[in-house]
């Protein structure tokens, strides 16, 4: 059987499976979007952001790219934050990297790698930022650890973000998380404060 066509399958089998253990369950799906969560993480397919938290469709809103980055530029990832928050109001924005990252690894080793390079660059600055940290660390440890420091920028661009800015402005309830998961494991590791506007209210 053709790869692409097992799938097709397998989506039925989950579909026939899911309906058998929550009957309605696609029905009241396809009426309502409440989720209280947004994800943004990385696209590497190790790190399906549904099955580590242990969520249903429908009960987390997920953006993803390569390294798990935010620009302020960026409108793709800024669209789906700000229709997470002002729309769908979640509650909790998270901010998941991993370690053993592609991205952050070629970025760490200073591998070419093609057109990713480009966005990679903004990582490159994570990288020059936190220079002396990384390079007093075991060689092993360093391409983690930049991972870590990535999860952090990213959160506090969140935070700064007019998305952000805006909801808490409003008394908007909404916290930003930073997260670390480990495929050695699966177990994800909360590396920043919980974020919730005090501190990064700007107007």
């Amino acid at each position: 059987m053709d790869t692409y066509k097992k799938l097709l399958k397998n989506n039925r089998k989950w579909a026939r499976q899911m309906e058998e253990l929550h009957p309605g369950f696609f029905k009241d799906l396809s009426g309502q979007q409440h989720p209280r969560f947004m994800w943004i993480g990385c696209a590497d397919s190790r790190v399906p952001a549904n099955q580590i938290i242990g969520l249903d469709p429908g009960e987390v809103f997920v953006h993803r790219n390569v390294a798990n980055i935010v620009l302020h530029a960026d409108l793709n990832c800024l669209s789906a934050l700000q229709y997470s928050v002002d729309v769908l109001e979640v509650r909790h924005v998270i901010v998941c990297g991993h370690h053993n990252c592609g991205g952050v690894k070629a970025v760490m080793e200073g591998l070419r790698l093609g057109m990713v390079d480009n966005w990679l660059g903004h990582l490159h600055e994570v990288r020059l930022q936190n220079l002396d940290e990384l390079l007093a660390l075991p060689v092993s440890e360093r391409c983690d650890r930049l991972s870590e420091l990535n999860v952090l920028k990213q959160v506090r661009n969140v935070c700064e973000s007019t998305v952000l800015q805006d909801a808490w402005a409003r008394g908007q309830q909404v916290s930003v998380h930073g997260w670390i998961y480990s495929l050695e494991d699966g177990i994800l590791r909360e590396i920043s404060e919980v974020q919730t506007g005090t501190e990064f209210q700007k107007r």
